[in-house]
Order: structure tokens, then C-alpha cells, then sequence
């Protein structure tokens, strides 16, 4: 069965909630058990919110703040409240805290995990639990082929993404030589490998280095670089490693475009690289430009937060809104608010929301948006064509 349920765009109403004639409800105790009214009820975030890539996950949780402080301006009776859950992106902390979330029975959903890897971690736990989890950032494809019944994903899968950002490399920077480079973490690796499949004979060389904060000296992959007389680099990665690589190309004298996906989206990576660098180089993102995102997301945004929507953000503040959406319809146990995620049907800020029997965002909603790092900050280029 799919519902369609008219939602709320960036705080601006498009239509009321149908409740149903619903009675309101009041959140007197915290000792409401999930399974009731609602109230009281919790989502969780999961993600990095320390270590190295830490700036990517506290983008997503604060777009699952906003959700939350608007859904409880809007409803003071029937509060529902956010339960982080801190993995630093490292997949060996990711079962425990699955465990910790299955295990408080007033959390109803989870947005997350963030990361590809610690998704594959987590998943099976929360698929066998029966706790739905939507998540906003982790693209890997094979997510959506283990079966978990309980996996939503608002974002486009790799298989749009690596694409599209080969078919940048090729039609737009004309890169006839390119060197592929990945971190070997889930996310990473497939990234590359989707590259690599459509550049074929293009690839020049390819080099594997260690992720999360493990290798700092990469003079052996520049080195590489260097000899294959690359002018394009694609690095399937975080932002941390790809900022101290590009900074090591450019100190040997490598003026090659880096090209990577959206975990390297982010300020940190000019941080760590330099502005001067970073220049030029090029970062893919199944996610929009916030002036691209609909209704009042990015004001919102910045008028909590202090500061613009970072990467995911505009995703996990969908992420958050749906399950929130489920709850606030009556939707208020596991089961049924797994049922509702999996068949919801609706415009969000980032895109208009279905997906497929897999829980995979349904290939017409997905867009890949280019971005250029110019004057020391990440700005759009252009929304990459599907093919």
C-alpha cells in the first residue's frame, strides 16, 4: 500500500496534515511508551558527529534539528525529541549503537546511518528489529540489495552519481587521461569503480590509500599521479584524506583537476587542502544547491543555525520530516511507521519523494549537481545530465 501525504515545505504549509479527526495529544510524562499517541515519541540521528569527517554529519543533524524545532513549534502538545547517536563514521561502533537505539522502545525511526559502511554494519540489526532507518547520505548500491525491509534511502545511489561525474570528467573537463584513487571504504571504492567503468581506457592508473584518519603521508599515490601525466584525478574518498592529497599534488607540482564525490563536498576539504590548491577542483553531489531547494528550507536554515545548509542537510531535513509526517498521522509503533516510510509519497525541499520496492529514491527523482571550488569556497556549476 503507498499513502500520499501532503507534507510541509521549509515551514511553509502546502496543505494540513489529514489526521483523521485525531484528538490532540499531551506529553505530560516521559514515561509514554512509543506505541500510543505519539507523544513523547523520539527519532534518532545516526552518524558522524566527531573524528575526522564529523563536518558531514553535523550538517544532516542539524536539518534533522530544524524538522524537529519546527514540528514541535507546531505541535507544544505532543513534543517528539532527538536521540543522537555519535558513530565518527567508523563501522565497528555502528552495531552497538543499532543495539542502543532497538533497545530504547520510545525511538521510532532513525535518520541514518550517514556512511555506506556503517550502514552495513548497522542495517541488518535494525532490518531484524524492525526499525525503520532512512538515510539521507549513505549511496553505496548494494544497500538496497540485502533484503533489509526497513531501509529508505532520500538520495540518489552511486549508480548516478559515479556516472554522472565521469561523464563530467569527460564532456565538460575533456580529460583524456585520468588517474582513479579511492580510500577502500565501501562508499569510496564504489564510487571509484562506477567512475571507472564508464572512462574505461581513460583510466591511466589507480591507486588504493587508507581512510579515517589512518595515512597523512601520500607522496607514493602523488608520485603516481605524477608519472602517469594525468590531467584529471578522481578521488572516491572523505573530505579529510582528499584535502592533504590535493594539497600533496599541488606541492609536487601536479596542477591536475581533482574530481570527487560528496563526501569530499564540504569546506573542510579546502581547509585541508588550501584555498589556493583546491581551486578549480570539482565535487559531485546527488543533492542540490541550497538556492535550488524548495520553499523556505535555506532561510529557516540559516535562522536556527547560524550559518547556510551544508551537504545533506536539505535530505536529512526530508529524512526527518517523513518519519515525523508517519507520527504525526498516527503512525505510532515501529511496524506502522515502517509501513508509512516505505510507502511514502510526497514533495520535500530536495526532491519529490518516492521509492522503489527496495527502498531506493526512485531513479526520476534523483539529480547530480557539479560543484566548483572557486575563491576558497564551493559553489554550483551545473546540474550533470542523466546520460
Amino acid at each position: 500500500m503507498r499513502q500520499k501525504l501532503v507534507r510541509l515545505v521549509g515551514g511553509v504549509a502546502i496543505a494540513a496534515l489529514a489526521l483523521g479527526g485525531a484528538a490532540a495529544c499531551k506529553s505530560d510524562s516521559a514515561s509514554n511508551e512509543a506505541g500510543g499517541d505519539g507523544c513523547g515519541s523520539k527519532i534518532a540521528f545516526f552518524g558522524a558527529l566527531t573524528g575526522p569527517n564529523a563536518a558531514l554529519g553535523i550538517n544532516m543533524n542539524n536539518g534533522v534539528k530544524l524538522a524537529l524545532d519546527q514540528y514541535n513549534k507546531e505541535n507544544a502538545d505532543c513534543q517528539v525529541t532527538l536521540v543522537p547517536l555519535d558513530s565518527q563514521g567508523n563501522p565497528e561502533q555502528a552495531p552497538g549503537l543499532a543495539q542502543q537505539a532497538i533497545d530504547d522502545a520510545q525511538i521510532l525511526g532513525v535518520v541514518g546511518p550517514a556512511f555506506s559502511g556503517e550502514s552495513e554494519a548497522a542495517n541488518p540489526l535494525f532490518s531484524e528489529a524492525g526499525l525503520v532507518h532512512v538515510t539521507p547520505s549513505a549511496t553505496r548500491p548494494s544497500l538496497a540489495d540485502q533484503g533489509w525491509k526497513t531501509f529508505v534511502r532520500t538520495v540518489g545511489n552511486d549508480l548516478s552519481q559515479g556516472p554522472a561525474a565521469a561523464n563530467y570528467i569527460k564532456n565538460v573537463l575533456k580529460a583524456e587521461k585520468v588517474f582513479v584513487v579511492d580510500d577502500q571504504s565501501a562508499y569510496g571504492a564504489g564510487l571509484a569503480d562506477e567512475v571507472k567503468k564508464v572512462l574505461g581506457a581513460a583510466v591511466v592508473g589507480s591507486d588504493k590509500v587508507q581512510g579515517d584518519g589512518k595515512q597523512s603521508d601520500f607522496s607514493a599515490t602523488v608520485t603516481q599521479v605524477k608519472s602517469s601525466g594525468a590531467t584529471a584525478i578522481y578521488y572516491g574518498g572523505y573530505y579529510a584524506e582528499a584535502g592533504l592529497i590535493r594539497k600533496q599534488l599541488t606541492a609536487a607540482g601536479v596542477t591536475a583537476t581533482l574530481v570527487a564525490g560528496d563526501g569530499v563536498n564540504d569546506p573542510s576539504y579546502i581547509t585541508g587542502a588550501g584555498a589556493a590548491a583546491a581551486e578549480g577542483d570539482v565535487l559531485t553531489c546527488p543533492c542540490m544547491p541550497a538556492s535550488e531547494t524548495g520553499g523556505t528550507f535555506a532561510e529557516d536554515f540559516k535562522a536556527l543555525h547560524g550559518s547556510e545548509p551544508g551537504t545533506y542537510s536539505d535530505t536529512a531535513y526530508d529524512a526527518a520530516n517523513i518519519l515525523l509526517q508517519g507520527i504525526k498521522a498516527g503512525n505510532t509503533d515501529r511496524a506502522k511507521l515502517l509501513e508509512f516510510a516505505r510507502g511514502y509519497t510526497g514533495q520535500g525541499v530536495a526532491a519529490n519523494y518516492k521509492f522503489t520496492e527496495n527502498g531506493d529514491l526512485a531513479p526520476e527523482a534523483v539529480r547530480v549537481w557539479a560543484y566548483v571550488v572557486k575563491d576558497g569556497k564551493i559553489v554550483p556549476d551545473q546540474e550533470i545530465p542523466k546520460s
